[in-house]
Formats: structure tokens, C-alpha cells, sequence
């Protein structure tokens, strides 16, 4: 198999451009393509609408993107880990929205499936469904959530093989696969390439031919913050 998906991360985000819809993995930092962010603070990009669980923290992943101002509009769940974000609404120079957290993975899911969107009870009742469409179903309320989808897709994994199958390791997982089916162009950030056929079937979480490019990484996050590899 002579099909090789490993690339620079400077030929991996060459399509990249102004506008861009991105969804970005992670939690908090962990499961976050923190080599693939850093490159976007070095790329002459803006107006980009990220869809992330969270941005980064203060100065750090996605945070460092919202203070070059390259990121117009955010779309997730947790943005209290970054104080940026309130400050940046508050300021007018930000467009946020707010989803549930599984209502968040719900409608990712539903973006790689093409499904185009779906019913949850989640946000009834409160200003996360207003302006939305309200369906009663045996009885009880429902409000209609659109599925997510997105031009650009980060991701982070642990192993990839030549071809582009992935492997994840614990906790960092999260977002990543579901990310990975919902974008029309797939960049991975991981900590090892092996060769195909490499990798056991049994392992594989991502199949490849989701996968558009693979990029080593050169930041990893320990115990100690973010450090070059």
C-alpha cells in the first residue's frame, strides 16, 4: 500500500481559508490538536467559526486564536474555562452560541450521518431554545436542534497508520471521532505513524477514509502545560 496520508502540518492546513466553519477536538485541552491550532496563529486567517466544546484557555489552544481576533463565532458548550470568551461577547467581537452539552454531540453525530437535525427535551423552558422550532410528541415538548457540520475538521489521536485509521488513547478520545465524520476535509494531529497494517482492526476507532491528512505532533500536554516534542 504505497497511499500515504502523512504530511507538514504547513501541507496539511494549506486549504485552510478566511471564513472557514472548523470543528476543533478536545476537552478543555486534553484530546485538543494544540500543533494544529498553534499553526493557525501563524497563518494569515480570520473570520473563522470554530465549533468546539470550549476555546482553549486564556492564552492557550484555542484561546490564542479568539486574542489574534481570527475567530468570529464559536459554537459549544463549556466556555467558562476561557474568560476571553465573555469578555470578547461583551465587547461585541464575538458571535457565541450556546447548545447542551449532549445536545452538542448529538447534533455533530447527526452531521456526519446526514441526519439533518433532530428532537431533545434539553433546553425547554429556557433561552437556549428560543427562536427555535417547538414540537409537542406524545404529550411533552420538544425543541428542534440542526446538525452540525463543518468545512474543516482538527482532530487529535494517539496512532494513525499511513492510510489515515486512528487509535485513541483514554480520555482523549472525547469529540474526536464524531468531529472526524462531519467535515468535508479531515486534518489529525497524532503522536505516532505507523505503517498499514500496523494497527489490529479491533483498535481502529476512526476508519480512514475519513481522514484527508496526518500530522506528527510537535505539542503535547503534560502535567507541566503545553511543551514542544
Amino acid at each position: 500500500m504505497k497511499y500515504n496520508k502523512a504530511k507538514t502540518v504547513e501541507n496539511a492546513m494549506l486549504p485552510l481559508k478566511n471564513e472557514d466553519t472548523i470543528l476543533v477536538g478536545g476537552f478543555g485541552l486534553v484530546g485538543s490538536p494544540l500543533t494544529l491550532i498553534n499553526y493557525l496563529t501563524k497563518k494569515n486567517i480570520k473570520d473563522l467559526t470554530i465549533i468546539s466544546n470550549n476555546i482553549g484557555e486564556v492564552g492557550k489552544g484555542l484561546g490564542l486564536l479568539l486574542q489574534q481576533d481570527k475567530i468570529s463565532k464559536v459554537i459549544g458548550s463549556y466556555f467558562t474555562s476561557n474568560r476571553d470568551v465573555a469578555k470578547y461577547y461583551n465587547a461585541d467581537k464575538l458571535d457565541v452560541e450556546l447548545l447542551p452539552q449532549g445536545t452538542f454531540s448529538e447534533a455533530i453525530r447527526a452531521g456526519g450521518a446526514g441526519i439533518g437535525g433532530f428532537y431533545t427535551k434539553s433546553s425547554i423552558g429556557t433561552d437556549l431554545a428560543k427562536g427555535k422550532e417547538i414540537k409537542e410528541i406524545d404529550g411533552e415538548e420538544y425543541v428542534f436542534e440542526k446538525a452540525l457540520k463543518s468545512d474543516v475538521a482538527l482532530i487529535r489521536a494517539w496512532k494513525a497508520d499511513t492510510l489515515g485509521n486512528l487509535v485513541y488513547y483514554k480520555t482523549a478520545r472525547n469529540f474526536n471521532p464524531i468531529m472526524a465524520t462531519a467535515a468535508t476535509y479531515v486534518v489529525v494531529e497524532v503522536d505516532e505513524i505507523v505503517e498499514y497494517g500496523e494497527l489490529s482492526p479491533e483498535e481502529i476507532v476512526t476508519p480512514h477514509l475519513f481522514v484527508d491528512a496526518v500530522v506528527k505532533s510537535q505539542l503535547v500536554l503534560t502535567n507541566e502545560g503545553v511543551v514542544s516534542v
